[in-house]
């Protein structure tokens, strides 16, 4: 009798086990959040608009809290991807951080160092060359849907004769159209829609030489990767068919140079599905902010198709768009 009272006992306090594991971690979440953490107002996802020699560039910023109290997060400057923050340091009201150079000149980190003044984020980028430009910048929409999307009619957006409804961001314009093709015969203007939207279905087929690269941007702000990947290299975000920086494709498709190829892109909200040459490779995912090579950074706005054309030569020869209805 003592044996299975023993036995009883064991058992019940082995079922105890996991509810006093739950309400310690409920405990410890709870001192997380009721804590007064250094810095807690910069959490979040802030869109900049960078001050470059009076020419407004936009950037982004996102800030998180890693474990108790270190704030951590990912930057895009004027130029380049998404990049790691290690640690954004605060005190007395203020904050900075740096990370190391991407594409830019010089041999010095990237230090931003600012404050939130009335709810805008203020301060001042110092490039890897010396040169400092101020920014102003305020916290980006969530561009959430509450309501299930319904499709308005597809617009033929590149008529197949002339470059009507499209226009070069550059001095110089390469871009020309040659027996239905519209081309790029080599580095040069980046080429923008004229229309703008909001939500909208995509449908584009293009082609590149051997080791180009361009992209498709999204509102303007967020590329599509057209690169001439290898076809054996793991996917990543910089790579073919690859949101820039932020999301990569769960699959290599590209067919390789000189071949035509199509992207079908769903952009609703924040939530992109891209489907490479009849693969789904990103699958309603979450884009957390503008890429590099923004038209600008104002995320609430609708913005244009553009195709990058300032790396080097590429192909389209059909871009539907099917916008939603409102």
């Amino acid at each position: 009798m003592k044996r299975k009272a023993a036995f009883l006992l064991v058992l019940l306090a082995s079922a105890a086990l996991p509810q006093a594991t739950f309400a310690k971690d409920s405990i410890k979440e709870s001192i997380v959040q009721d804590q007064e953490i250094e810095g807690k107002e910069l959490i979040g996802r802030w869109d900049i608009e960078v001050d470059v020699n009076g020419t407004p560039a936009p950037s982004w910023l996102e800030v998180k809290l890693s474990g108790y109290k270190t704030l951590v997060g990912h930057y895009v400057s004027t130029s380049g991807s998404a990049r790691p923050v290690s640690q954004v340091f605060y005190e007395n009201g203020k904050f900075k951080f740096a990370i190391p150079p991407q594409w830019e000149g010089g041999k010095m980190n990237l230090s931003v160092e600012g404050e939130i003044q009335n709810g805008t984020l203020q301060g001042t980028i110092t490039e890897p060359d010396g040169k400092t430009h101020r920014f102003k910048g305020v916290r980006a929409p969530e561009l959430k849907r509450t309501a299930a999307v319904k499709w308005g009619k597809p617009i033929q957006l590149f008529n197949g004769k002339d470059l009507s409804g499209w226009k070069a961001t550059g001095k110089t314009n390469q871009w020309v159209v040659k027996n239905g093709i519209l081309t790029s015969p080599q580095s040069g203007s980046n080429l923008v829609s004229e229309q703008k939207f909001e939500d909208f279905k995509l449908h584009v087929e293009f082609k590149i030489p051997a080791g180009s690269n361009s992209g498709v941007y999204l509102r303007g702000r967020y590329e599509v990767q057209i690169e001439d990947s290898p076809k054996d290299a793991h996917p990543n975000a910089v790579l073919f068919a690859g949101v820039y920086g932020f999301l990569a494709a769960n699959e290599m498709m590209n067919k390789g140079a000189g071949e035509w190829q199509t992207f079908d892109i769903t952009l609703v909200g924040r939530l992109v599905t891209v489907v490479a040459n009849g693969k789904t490779v990103i699958s309603n995912q979450e884009i957390p902010g503008i890429t590099g090579g923004a038209l600008d950074s104002k995320e609430a706005e609708p913005g244009p198709l553009y195709f990058q054309g300032d790396h080097g030569p590429v192909e389209f020869r059909k871009v539907v768009v099917t916008p939603a209805m409102k």
